[in-house]
């Protein structure tokens, strides 16, 4: 076994890369028996990474450093009983890759606990080992299913409908409309919007036997998206944008049109058995501590209203929350149509009329381009500096671990191993490929006046958007079109205040509108928890996304310092990623498995 730990990573023979990794698994499960952590740091780099989720920690942990990685496995051991560690058939196998400049074998394994089971990948190079030994530099653990408690697929789906069992009858139409009804029970949890995390989460604890009910504003499931300005289409690929358990067809297009996924959610609602109530808003809740319980007011558009009283409530309705209307001077005194960017809808109609578009992110440029395309005489307004990427070839990059031929749940596997450090280090090389590629794009912009920049570390757009939601650009093509001068660029420190006709400039010219868009962003999440919840369970719970103090997104994904409050938000992959995560830690919640917090109130 030592002679193939230490040999060199080289062009080795599928075989060979396949043993050598077997071999680091063997002695890994060994150390881990023995919780000697000085047995388990020998085995790694010393600059090493271990992320886990939930498998070891019950929490998204990431450690570094073979002395305090080792210290965390040896101390976790005790209690998770880690066995059964294999290369498993059928997933993708170990294989020579370069992640991060560093040369290495990338092997994924499979392995038991004493709560389920579980999965991970490891990555060994000789890289900075003085004996040329090969020691891991990162390992990944996480959690996919609890024991007695899997998920139904596959061969182990049921027999019938999953309602079958709870109202009897052999008509599914019957039994679906009794378990939507909720006319004798309440849900277990109340999941808050029905977009792509509301029912990516809510199709994860259907199959873990958890009564789930989704709560949409909207008269029709797809209405967050069918709703919104009339050109939108997803700015990310299909291939890595499907929802758990049902794919895209492979007849779609690259970039998914607005419309097109509202009418997929409506379907995957129906296929996926999600008890939802549309045109239902989420007033108030209140939380019971004697029987660990929400009472939750629902107002239906009908003006009726019901009480339900879950154990959990899922808030799934976004990054962000309500429209931030800026106080803008003289915003009051325009007399042209003013509308958040919420409100757009088309370009259709302005043809011929003056258009200024506030803000420089995704939805102001989109905008500003469907409105061009109709003929409106358009200037965005930039307020701050924005990072502006390429759909194709730059923002493509990032979803370079998903196009790597591998099947979607290894993908998948991989882009969660990731450290919050090794992330940004990542997001750093990839953005300084970005202005690479961009070069052009980039210094036509600046040579009009736009305010470029790369983030507050170079990293570039996706940590801005982790970080704050937003200041940034996925480009469509408005750049091109503003670079030639056929949409307009005003700074906004050039503007004295708004007025009936328009913009007032400080030199006094006017710069004319019929129309003012306020693409200006929205309140936090925590916006929507102060208003449904109340001031005290928002300040407890505090800022919902963003970077917390570990690098990982602030109150997302995971237990909250409240009980029974949950978030989940993001682009489509990271629903279908985090929802098995979120759904998991609800499950072991019912089961006693999962305690709340330490500093949760008792």
């Amino acid at each position: 076994m030592s002679e193939v730990l230490n040999a060199a990573v080289g062009s080795d023979s599928p075989d060979r890369v396949r043993q050598q990794a077997l071999n680091w698994l063997e002695a890994f499960e060994a150390a881990l028996r023995t919780r000697n952590a000085a047995t388990i740091a020998a085995l790694f780099h010393a600059d090493c990474h271990w992320r886990d989720i939930l498998a070891f920690t019950w929490n998204f942990t990431a450690v570094e450093g073979h002395d305090n990685v080792a210290a965390r496995l040896a101390a976790a051991q005790q209690r998770t009983q880690a066995h059964g560690f294999h290369l498993p058939e059928g997933r993708r196998a170990p294989r020579q890759v370069k992640r991060l400049g560093i040369d290495s074998i990338e092997a994924i394994f499979e392995f038991k606990t004493t709560d389920g089971r579980g999965s991970g990948i490891f990555r060994l190079s000789t890289a900075g080992d003085a004996q040329g030994g090969l020691k891991a530099w990162l390992v990944s653990t996480s959690l996919d299913s609890l024991k007695g408690h899997e998920e139904k697929l596959g061969a182990n789906r049921p027999i019938g409908s999953a309602y079958s069992r709870n109202f009897g009858g052999a008509n599914w139409s019957d039994m679906r409309e009794a378990a939507v009804a909720y006319a004798d029970r309440d849900p277990d949890v109340l999941v808050i919007g029905a977009a792509q995390s509301g029912l990516a989460i809510a199709a994860r604890l259907n199959q873990l036997g958890i009564d789930t009910l989704v709560v949409e504003k909207w008269p029709r499931i797809g209405d967050s998206w069918r709703n919104r300005y009339h050109a939108l289409a997803l700015h990310n690929s299909t291939d890595i944008n499907h929802l758990p358990y049902l794919d895209f067809p492979p007849t779609w297009p690259r970039y998914i049109p607005k419309d097109m996924l509202a009418n997929w959610l409506e379907f995957y609602a129906v296929a996926m058995e999600i008890n939802c109530w549309t045109g239902t808003a989420f007033v108030q809740g209140e939380w019971n501590e004697a029987d660990t319980r929400w009472t939750a007011r629902l107002k239906r558009d009908d003006g009726s209203e019901r009480i339900v009283r879950p154990r959990h409530l899922v808030f799934a309705n976004g990054v962000s929350s309500f429209p931030l209307i800026p106080d803008l001077p003289g915003l009051d005194d325009f007399r042209g149509t003013l509308i958040h960017s919420e409100g757009f809808s088309s370009g259709a109609g302005w043809e011929g009329k003056h258009a200024l578009v506030l803000g420089t992110g995704s939805s102001a440029n989109d905008i500003a381009l469907d409105l061009h395309s109709f003929g409106a005489k358009t200037t965005v307004i930039q307020r701050g500096s924005t990072t502006v990427v390429s759909i194709n070839p730059s923002a493509r990059l990032n979803e370079a671990l998903w196009m790597e031929g591998s099947q979607l749940d290894d993908a998948d596997l991989v882009v969660s191993s990731i450290t919050p450090n090794l992330m940004i280090e990542a997001y750093k090389a990839g953005a300084k490929r970005m202005l690479e590629l961009d070069k052009d794009m980039i210094e036509g912009l600046q040579r009009i006046g736009f305010k470029h920049d790369m983030g507050e570390d170079d990293t570039g757009h996706q940590m801005k958007y982790f970080r704050r939601g937003g200041g940034y650009n996925l480009d469509a093509g408005s750049s091109a079109l503003m670079i030639k001068g056929e949409i307009g660029l005003l700074q906004f420190d050039r503007i004295e205040r708004f007025v009936a006709n328009g913009a007032l400039l400080k030199d006094g010219t006017i710069v004319p509108a019929d129309l003012l868009v306020l693409a200006t962003g929205y309140y936090p999440q925590q916006e929507l928890v102060r208003r449904t919840l109340g001031d005290a369970v928002a300040a407890q719970i505090g800022p919902v996304w963003g970077l917390d103090a570990e690098g990982e997104l602030s109150n997302m994904y995971k237990r909250t310092p409240h009980p029974g409050v949950w978030f989940i938000a993001g682009g489509l992959p990271q629903c279908r990623i985090n929802s098995k995560y979120l759904a998991l830690q609800i499950k072991a919640t019912e089961l006693g498995i999962l305690g709340p917090l330490p500093n949760h109130p008792t």
